[in-house]
Order: C-alpha cells, then structure tokens, then sequence
C-alpha cells in the first residue's frame, strides 16, 4: 500500500439489511481493513487504575449507506482511484466457511458480483470525491 499523508477511511453498507447484517457487514469490514492498514489502529492505552486498554482506530470512520446497485460501481471507481477496497458479498454473507467463500467468489465474475458494503481507505481528497453524496447510515 502507498504511503498515505492524510488518510480516510469510510465504511458504506446498504441500508435495506437487517440490522444484525448492517452489524456484521461494518465488523467485518473493518477487521479486513485492519489487516491491510494495521497503523490505522492506535497503540495501547492506559487509564487511571492502571488498566491497559487496547487502540482503537486513530482516523474516524463514518459509516454511510448506499443502494446495494450502486455498491459495485462505487467498487470499481474506487480501485481505478487507486483506492484499497474491501468488500463484503452477499458469497461472504452466506458462506459458513472460508473455503465455501473461496468457491463462491471464483465462481462470480466481479461485474456479477452483489455488493452489500464497501471498506474504502487512501488519500482523503480520492475518498471524499467517491463517497461526498452519500449520507450516513442511520
């Protein structure tokens, strides 16, 4: 990943899935994320017990909603933008296993594929172009 002076990162889900699939999306975009771009995270910190608490991610990141339809164009803009992207699948949503998720993906061209979120993360200006019209999840 290139280097990265003033970073952003938004997580966007379709807003029409239940809640605990709106949950589940943003948590494991945000883990996948966090593998590739782990400086996003901030070090340990300590209260006043003297109790160490574990970093918790040091850029904000809003959570946004868009049309599952328009989810996987907004993927392939991103990419071309030179953006990291992760993205969550309805193959990812109903795979119970990762190597059933393996033979779901292969199985689907990317131009077939059925988005329900996006992790996006670069340069602040490429992500805020891509995702400026979108609201917030609410």
């Amino acid at each position: 990943m290139a280097v990265i002076t003033n970073p952003k990162c938004v997580i966007i889900i379709d807003p029409e899935l239940p809640l605990g699939l709106i949950a589940n999306t943003a948590a494991v975009l945000s883990l996948s994320l966090g593998r590739k771009a782990p400086h996003v995270v901030g070090p340990p910190v300590v209260d006043a017990s003297g109790v160490v608490h574990e970093g918790i991610t040091g850029v904000p990141i809003p959570v946004l909603k868009s049309q599952r339809d328009a989810l996987r164009g907004l993927s392939t803009q991103a990419r071309e933008s030179g953006l990291y992207v992760v993205g969550f699948t309805r193959a990812a949503q109903t795979s119970r296993r990762y190597d059933e998720y393996e033979v779901k993906m292969s199985a689907v061209s990317s131009e077939e594929q059925c988005y329900l979120g996006l992790a996006l993360y670069g340069e602040s200006k490429s992500v805020s172009r891509l995702t400026g019209n979108l609201g917030l999840l609410r």
